[in-house]
């Protein structure tokens, strides 16, 4: 069994989404320290001056793990995170269809930031239609040094191979890793490229970006530029 773990993003990029759609079991690791200005709060949607940030406020403490970062309840963050959809997408084929899905998601009372990310990952991945299952890692017991972690998660739920992230080399002791007998590969993300809502094109944007202009073809885009990553043609 392929296993990936990644830390809960809100509204992810695509290779958040590529990663996970190669994986038979996804871990999300809500049990790590919460990281300021990267996007475990923020993401970026399309805009006519390039992009914009949908941040969602939050009232952190140095140190703390992601699990218990709170959201900022007196910030009016809903709304604006909506109306600037609605605006920016307005010409978005699939804007009527996704919006309403969006609006019930975005009226519910949260409290915790990791719960809203939990919950915008799985959406995302069930409106690209991305099957494969995701779990907890703080549903299981795993030491805290970052290597250790990952092999005792892998061990936790019968891995035999972990996907990485492209920038593992900076958290991974790779030689202990594979010592544990848990066979390692390293994702190659390929953006794929496709007609927005505005020109230029604008990569590394959340996934939304993709799904409110393609829809239920939005998988299949990023599929295809995988493929063409590995040299696959298709008819």
């Amino acid at each position: 069994m392929r296993v990936t773990i990644h830390q809960p993003q809100f509204m992810p990029w695509l290779g958040y989404l590529d990663k996970v759609d190669q994986a038979d079991l996804f871990l999300i690791l809500d049990t790590v320290q919460f990281k300021k200005n990267e996007w475990q709060n923020r993401n970026r949607i399309r805009t006519s001056q390039g992009w914009q940030w949908l941040t969602v406020p939050v009232l952190q403490q140095f140190g703390q793990r992601i699990d218990d970062v709170l959201i900022n309840p007196t910030a009016i963050w809903k709304v604006q995170h909506l109306r600037a959809l609605e605006m920016h997408y307005a010409r978005a084929p699939y804007l009527d269809h996704y919006l309403p899905q969006l609006r019930e998601l975005y009226t519910r009372p949260w409290t915790k930031l990791s719960d809203l990310n939990k919950v915008t990952v799985q959406w995302l991945l069930k409106a690209y239609g991305i099957l494969t299952p995701v779990r907890c890692a703080s549903e299981f017991n795993a030491r805290e040094e970052p290597t250790d972690r990952l092999i005792d998660l892998c061990r936790a739920v019968g891995a035999a191979e972990y996907l990485a992230g492209a920038g593992a080399e900076r958290y991974m002791d790779k030689p202990r890793f594979e010592a544990s007998g848990i066979r390692l590969e390293r994702q190659t993300f390929q953006h794929p490229s496709y007609r927005q809502i505005y020109e230029p094109f604008e990569a590394n944007l959340s996934a939304l970006d993709l799904l409110l202009l393609q829809g239920p073809e939005a998988l299949e885009t990023l599929r295809h530029a995988r493929l063409v990553r590995h040299g696959v043609t298709t008819a």
